[in-house]
């Protein structure tokens, strides 16, 4: 009964896969956001910043007219209230639909650290770029960004194939999870205690690397190595961590 309710949550999961951030390469981030022309508090820097550190390409807005749906605007409101500082970052499409938002608030009374500290908070939930094949089949020419930054390798022509182990059991000390394939393209770490999966998993077209949304609900990595299921696990200050999953 466990696993069918951990098949019917994945589902639940992979359904709402479709356009989404992480399925964008390139983000633009304005000179000033609107509601901070006058003062800006260095926020543009920082979102750049976090955005390069999440795996996207930042570029200016001028860079993104030739090829404008390949990208995603990046704006900062101010939502401050009597004794918070606090704003919102939204991420739009070509069509001026948002596909991704996210607020932070913080008590710090300074408008620069406290501005700064409320982005810190809100950037945390913004997935890992990971651009789909359809996302980058989009653009006809990828506009030419202005600032230098990581950018995801783009997936190769290689037939995916999925390696795992007899038992399909997998722990990294801390968790003893379950691996349940569900087709040849895709399988989940599950923890038999819960009815929610710990990781789903869906192949990319690159060999062993894959598509990985968290129990959290935020978006990431994984692929195997030297037999071990490996995930980076996004941190709180923006980072990655090196989960490694032995097989058992």
């Amino acid at each position: 009964m466990k696993k069918i309710s951990v098949l019917a949550s994945f589902f639940l999961v992979t359904a709402v896969f479709g356009q989404k951030v992480s399925d964008y390469k390139y983000i633009s981030v304005p000179e000033k956001f609107k509601d901070f022309d006058k003062e800006p508090y260095g926020l543009e820097a920082a979102l750049a910043k976090a955005l390069t550190n999440k795996k996207y390409t930042v570029i200016k807005p001028a860079d993104a007219r030739e090829n404008p749906c390949s990208v995603l605007s990046a704006n900062v409101s101010d939502n401050s209230s009597f004794l918070k500082n606090k704003l919102l970052i939204e991420l739009k499409d070509c069509n001026e639909k948002t596909v991704f938002s996210s607020k932070g608030a913080s008590g710090i009374k300074d408008f620069k650290e406290g501005f700064q500290d409320a982005l810190k908070q809100a950037v945390v939930t913004i997935p890992v770029s990971f651009p789909s094949e359809a996302m980058l089949a989009v653009k006809a020419a990828e506009p030419v960004p202005t600032q230098s930054v990581t950018q995801t390798e783009t997936p190769s022509s290689s037939p995916v194939t999925i390696q795992e182990n007899k038992s399909g059991k997998y722990s990294n000390g801390k968790w003893n999870l379950q691996k349940i394939q569900v087709d040849n393209s895709q399988f989940i770490l599950a923890d038999s205690g819960s009815s929610v999966p710990f990781a789903v998993f869906k192949t990319s077209s690159k060999k062993d690397v894959f598509r990985v949304k968290l129990a959290d609900g935020s978006y990431t990595i994984g692929y195997f190595e030297n037999g071990n299921i490996i995930i980076d696990m996004p941190q709180s200050n923006g980072e990655f961590s090196k989960e490694v999953f032995s097989s058992k």
